[in-house]
Parts: structure tokens; sequence; C-alpha cells
């Protein structure tokens, strides 16, 4: 028999009726949601800062609302991190829900995460904590529990350890479920979603969430629910494994899961088995991730039509910058027009603005002003494409370590006990991973389009941004293997030629996993580029020619 954990969020923002067609769409023991990212942090923080019973995901209660009933009645677990920065406030919410509708229901939380006591400054200081309070709330009889800041993947392995009786040492089973729970933690990504061959996906319209079937060993059969879009093959499966990695050694405060190690097959329709993952024993530290507010930011998008693009760019340019200066400011020209274009939209270029200043006032009224004054002084045909808006915040993310034992990872169980999660007893320090390079390179005989025979999954970290590649034979495996070094993905992406890149192979999966160093600045919130989640980053990739 298998433990079936399904999964019924990705984002704070996730398909809203997810929960209930996961509850009504086939048999389950545990429902997973992912509410929490590092910009999520900081919009909870900010809610915080507003309403101190607040700060934690409000979707998740309204979603409890029409479904609570549901799980109660098919005796299915809830697990999700939808406390966010006040886990015992959304725990409360829960009670007072099922009171209001009659339901009876064992209520835990998890908390010790906000470290905010450890770091002076900062908004949000929150440490990623591991599966075991989660364990010791179902243990106790919790129906739902609520978490702050875990891991991901956690919440699937909370429940299976529970489920299993799984060790603290047991390494290889804790991480199977890990990986496991890195495939369907985002949701509908695991069944076709943001996937490079998209066009094989059937019915993507509305493409169901995944779910793993996780046996004693902690190996896992990652599906869906029968009869609901999208697919889960060993390619979509194999884009989720790359999204927002880095070396092959994955870490987490549990154990570190071996990604080098990992074998997929499939097993059937919408059936890929995941065996043979290793584990060893986690790092002595855990994660930190910290929020503090930046400043305030503002942006405008000028549109240059026909000749002379970059004449007109340059005039805006210096006009903008004569009034409000140059400090904080970036310029991007984006799309160039067409030749003999045969509408005035292809006719166009964009030239986005952001400025970035400590109060709000520069970056406010004053540059949209400066902006506007401009509109029949300047290049010909001015406009912009949208109308000028006020300064909004911006949060700037770090990453920091703790030592484990320095965390008070606590579990608040449905009877009130509180119960503190002991630390890992055995770890060890884990030596970062090397790029590797190929050592050579075939000669080109044919020129194609990487997409067309690669498929790509990429994303943000911090600053940093990672960016997966994959081939669909063993023969192009060769190819990427030998060809695709760092130096190679520079030049094919000239915005990254003056940034740091790792590269890791993974042959098991016929991958390759780029990690590329401060691409995304400050972090998301902060983050000026074009894409600033690095989410298109591989479809940029693939859109490029090479010679074979």
């Amino acid at each position: 028999m298998t433990y079936r954990i399904g999964n019924a969020s990705g984002f704070y923002g996730d398909r809203f009726d997810a929960v209930r067609e996961m509850l009504e769409g086939g048999p389950l023991d545990v429902l997973t949601g992912d509410y929490l990212a590092e910009l999520t942090m900081l919009i909870l923080g900010r809610d915080l800062m507003k309403d101190p019973t607040k700060g934690y995901a409000k979707t998740f209660l309204r979603q409890l609302e029409g479904s609570l009933g549901t799980a109660v009645d098919r005796g299915v677990k809830i697990v999700a991190n939808a406390g966010g920065l006040n886990p015992a406030g959304l725990a409360t919410a829960i009670r007072e829900l099922a009171d209001r509708l009659g339901i009876t229901v064992s209520v835990a939380h998890v908390e010790g995460d906000d470290v905010r006591s450890k770091f002076d400054g900062f908004l949000t200081a929150n440490a990623y904590l591991g599966c075991w309070g989660i364990v010791e709330a179902l243990n106790a009889g919790a129906d739902i529990v609520v978490t702050g800041r875990v891991t991901d993947a956690s919440l699937i392995v909370g429940p299976a350890a529970a489920h299993y009786g799984w060790a603290r040492d047991d390494w290889d089973a804790l991480a199977g479920a890990t990986v496991a729970g890195h495939v369907i933690e985002c949701g509908a990504q695991a069944t076709g979603g943001n996937f490079a061959f998209f066009t094989e996906i059937p019915d993507l319209l509305h493409a169901g969430f995944p779910i793993a079937e996780i046996a004693a060993d902690g190996s896992s059969v990652i599906t869906k629910h029968a009869g609901t879009g999208g697919a889960v093959t060993t390619e979509t499966v194999t884009a989720q494994l790359l999204y927002e990695i880095g070396g092959p050694n994955y870490l987490g405060p549990d154990v570190v899961s071996r990604f080098d190690t990992i074998t997929l097959t499939q097993d059937g329709p919408d059936r890929v088995g995941i065996t043979g993952v290793r584990g060893t024993p986690p790092p002595p530290d855990a994660k930190v991730c910290l929020n503090k507010l930046g400043g305030f930011r503002n942006s405008m998008t000028f549109v240059l039509c026909g000749l002379d693009v970059e004449a007109k760019a340059d005039l805006v340019k210096r006009q903008l910058t004569e009034r409000i200066g140059a400090d904080g400011v970036t310029w991007s020209l984006g799309t160039v027009a067409h030749d003999d274009p045969p509408t005035e939209e292809s006719a166009s270029a964009l030239l986005h603005v952001t400025i970035k200043d400590a109060d709000g006032k520069r970056s406010g009224r004053a540059f949209s002003q400066a902006a506007v004054e401009l509109a029949l002084a300047s290049y010909p045909g001015f406009h912009v494409t949208a109308p000028p808006g006020d300064a909004t915040p911006f949060g700037v993310f770090s990453a920091a370590f703790l030592p484990q034992q320095a965390i008070a990872h606590t579990v608040v169980l449905p009877d009130g006990r509180r119960v503190e999660v002991t630390p890992p007893a055995t770890t060890a320090p884990v030596e970062p991973a090397a790029s590797v390079e190929p050592d050579g390179e075939p000669g080109a005989t044919a020129r194609f389009r990487i997409g067309e025979r690669f498929g790509a999954r990429s994303g943000d970290k911090g600053g940093d941004a990672n960016l997966g590649v994959w081939a669909r034979t063993d023969e192009d495996y060769a190819w990427l293997a030998r060809t695709l070094s760092s130096a190679r993905l520079k030049e094919l992406l000239p915005e990254l030629k003056d940034l740091s890149v790792q590269r890791y192979p993974l042959p098991n999966l016929r991958a390759v996993n780029f990690v590329v160093r401060g691409l995304l600045g400050e972090g998301v919130a902060a983050s000026t580029r074009f894409d600033p989640q690095a989410k298109a980053l591989g479809e940029w990739l693939r859109s490029v020619e090479v010679s074979v």
C-alpha cells in the first residue's frame, strides 16, 4: 500500500478551486498546500505591520470554508504552510471557522521559524524548518496542521514520515519523500504547466494538480486524479525536478537529497515512478530568509515608433536624467522595431525606465511629473504604455544561516500543549558541489534552435537564477554534456556575460543545471530586470540557434 499525498497550491494566488477539486476528485490521504515564497514573506510582513492579527494566507481560510466538511467526511488530513508569519493566528481562525460551520476538527500549528530577534533591522527573518513538527502534530491526532516557513517539501515529507514511522536517520526514505515533495510542491508544474513542450500536453485548459503515492521506503509514483487535464510524464517530472535547484546535493534541515541518484520510469499513463534516491545527514545550519524594506520604486515605458529608435531613446534618457538625475535609475530598451512593419505595434520598440530611492519622494510624483512634462517636447510620436503612477515600496531579500540548535522549532498540539522539536542528532557539513565544465566540443555540421530538441525550466533563488536544460534522447544528451558549457551559455545569452555561472550535470535525468549568480540583484521584489523572476530565462535559451 502507498500513502496518497496531493497538493492544491503552488503559490499564494494559485487556482482557488483546486482544494475542492482535489478533495472531490478521488481518493487522498493528505492534502497539502504551498503558499509561501521569498516574495510572499515580504507581502505578509507588510500585512502584519498593518494588522498584527494577520500575516497569514487569507485565501487558504476562504478555501477551507467551502471544503472543510468534505475533508473531514473523507478523512483527509490537511497540511499547509499558509500560516506564514502568524501560524497561531491562522490556527485560531480555522477553529473559529469550524465552530461557525458546526464541524469538529483538531488543529495544530508549527512555529519557531520567526527568528527576527536574532537579526536586527529586518521586516521578516524566517528559518526554514523541517518536517518533524508536522510529524508530532499528526501523531497527536491533528486533522489540520498549519505552519510558518517550513521547506516546501517538508509539507509532504512530514505526513509520510508520520504514517510510516520513519526515524530521524532514515536518510534514503526521507530523501525519496523530499524529491516527491519537490515535484508536487509547485502544483500543476508537475502535470504539464509551464512545460517546454506544452503543445504536446492534452487539455491544459484545466490541468489537474499532482499526487505523490509514497511507499514505505520513500519511493513514489507521481500521478493525478483521473479525468483531469494535463499529463504526468518523465519529462514533466524532470522539468519540475530542475526547478529552482543548485548542485546535485539538495540541502534541507532534515536530510540532504542526492538528485544525481534519482531514477524516473514511466509506469503507465500519468504515472511516473521515482526510485533510487539516496540521502545523507543534513547540514548543521539552517537557511534563513531575510527581507527588509529597501525603499520605493516607480517605472514607465516609452513607446518609440518608426525610425531612429536609438536616437529617440537617447533623447528621452538625457531629458529625464536632466530633470531627476541618474542615481537609482535603470533603462532597458526592449523589442526592436521590425523592418517593413505591417502594424504600428510591430513598428515600435519599448523603452523601460525604473527608479528606486529611499523615501519615495523622488521616485513618486517628481518622477511621474518629469516624464509627463516631456510629452510635447521630446521625440516624435511620444507616448507611454500606461498613465503615470505613484511610487510603491519594494523589499530586499538576503539569505543567512543559523545553527539548527539555535532555532526553537515548536509544535502546538490540538490540546494546546507545546512540544519542542529537537534538532537533528546527526549532521554533516556539505561541501559545495564543484562546477563541472565539458572537456571538448564536437565539430558543427548543422544548425537548429535549442528548443526544437531540448527542454528547459528556469526560476529564481533570491538574487540568483537557475536554468535547467534536459535532452529528450541519449544522443542529444551527449551533445548537451559535451557542448553547453558555462562559457557557451554566456555567448548564447549575452545578458549573462559578466555574471558568475556554475554548471552541474545530472546524467541520470539527461540534464544540466546552471546557476547564474546575481542575475536578479537584491531579489525578486527589488529586481528591475524585464523578467524579474527569471521564469522565461529557459525559453529565451530555447529560442536561440546553435551549430551542432
